[in-house]
């Protein structure tokens, strides 16, 4: 989809609004009652903002844009074309609305938001239309942009789900039971010279993957799949959890915070672990699920991850490592794409870097978060690709994160 051209790009974009509004039948179902208000949260938005908010981004980098056929060239402050509800910067401006207000907004009814992603999405499907048989990738570029855009929005809306309890469709609740894994012994990968980044005729390209180097590369080994339940109830076992030497003091920091609060010693949605057994019993979607010994285990921060690594003797891989082994020992076992794998890297820029119009999207979050890599069950496929860089603080476990480990 990268290099979708107009007809392919069409068809997507009504997908993924298809996909949108679908996800979001099922938080009506379940919050109706309440009148679609949550409890104020710093890991998720309202449904109803996030629902809005897609249709918004939408309609202000393409049906609003003056300067969409110019791509990454487009000047972002620009003046716009009116939206055709008077208070959506007011309402959805993600850049300008504070995250704690998004939750008392007078935002619209669902109804009059589902309304006014259909109108969106029928503008922009004309404006598409118009666009010539070959357009260049400048020309393409918000349409691209703005579909990945929303396959973002639905996997945070389905890590909402998790979050809050709520029950999903039955399709996205089998997704997330996966079938365990059958075990795999480490991979020893050669050492390389890697191109780290997308290469400039890659089509549509995010832009802290522009910037293109060239990477030496240490022989290293590698798990050929992420940590498993079993691997991990081993660390708990053996008081993983209450070793302070293990952890990076600002995980550690974190760490008490948790215990002082809900007495949690253990990953996140975690109802029972039994270090004899070695049974776990995770909350997914709100329902308590028994999973599986060679099951990957999910929902594990940063700062998890990083101690379960020092407990093994062992430490989580650098993102050109974790790259290298995707694109080339899939057909050694390198398995992923069931969870978002947390990396050794800090998100930082490449060499050249240079923000694209959508300035929020990357630059402000350099230095401060840690890169993940794969994809989860709940990534769009479309999105699904090795190069892509996603990033979050070393604290989030809401997402569908887990990790594998490399050789010291």
């Amino acid at each position: 989809m990268r290099r979708a051209g107009r007809d392919h790009l069409s068809l997507a974009l009504m997908d993924a609004r298809n996909h949108t509004l679908g996800l979001f039948g099922w938080f009506q179902q379940a919050l109706q009652a309440q009148g679609m208000a949550v409890a104020p949260a710093a890991c998720l938005n309202p449904p109803l903002w996030e629902l809005g908010h897609v249709g918004w981004f939408q309609e202000w980098w393409i049906a609003r844009n003056l300067q969409r056929a110019q791509g990454t060239g487009c000047d972002p402050d620009h003046a716009r074309l009116a939206s055709i509800e008077p208070q959506a910067d007011r309402w959805w401006d993600s850049a300008r609305v504070p995250h704690a207000s998004r939750f008392t907004l007078d935002v619209p009814s669902a109804n009059d938001c589902k309304k006014y992603l259909l109108e969106t999405l029928e503008t922009t499907l004309e404006l598409l239309e118009k666009t010539p048989d070959n357009a260049s990738d400048d020309t393409l570029y918000f349409y691209r942009l703005c579909l990945f855009h929303e396959d973002m929005h639905g996997e945070a809306l389905a890590y909402t789900a998790q979050t809050l309890g709520l029950t999903l469709s039955p399709a996205l609740r089998l997704a997330f039971s996966a079938e365990p894994l059958a075990a795999r012994a480490p991979l020893m990968l050669p050492a390389t010279r890697w191109l780290l980044g997308s290469a400039s005729d890659s089509g549509f390209i995010f832009d802290n993957e522009r910037g293109a180097h060239t990477v030496s590369v240490p022989e290293f080994e590698i798990d050929a799949q992420p940590v498993s339940w079993s691997q991990y109830v081993e660390f708990v076992a053996d008081g993983g959890y209450d070793r302070e030497p293990l952890w990076h003091p600002q995980g550690w920091q974190w760490l008490q915070a948790l215990a002082a609060g809900d007495g949690r010693r253990g990953p996140r949605y975690v109802e029972e672990i039994g270090v004899s057994s070695g049974a776990v019993v995770q909350t997914r979607f709100g329902l308590p699920m028994r999973m599986a010994g060679n099951q990957s285990a999910m929902h594990m921060s940063w700062w998890e991850a990083d101690a379960w690594c020092r407990w093994a003797g062992r430490r989580l891989p650098s993102e050109v490592e974790w790259e290298v082994a995707a694109h080339t020992a899939a057909n050694r076992g390198f398995r992923w794409g069931e969870l978002w794998e947390w990396t050794g890297s800090t998100f930082r820029s490449y060499p050249g870097f240079r923000a694209d119009p959508y300035r929020d999207y990357s630059e402000p979050w350099f230095g401060s978060h840690k890169v993940l890599r794969g994809a989860s069950f709940a990534t769009s496929a479309r999105m699904k690709n090795p190069k892509y860089r996603n990033f979050y603080l070393p604290d989030r476990d809401d997402i569908f994160c887990g990790f594998r480990s490399c050789s010291l």
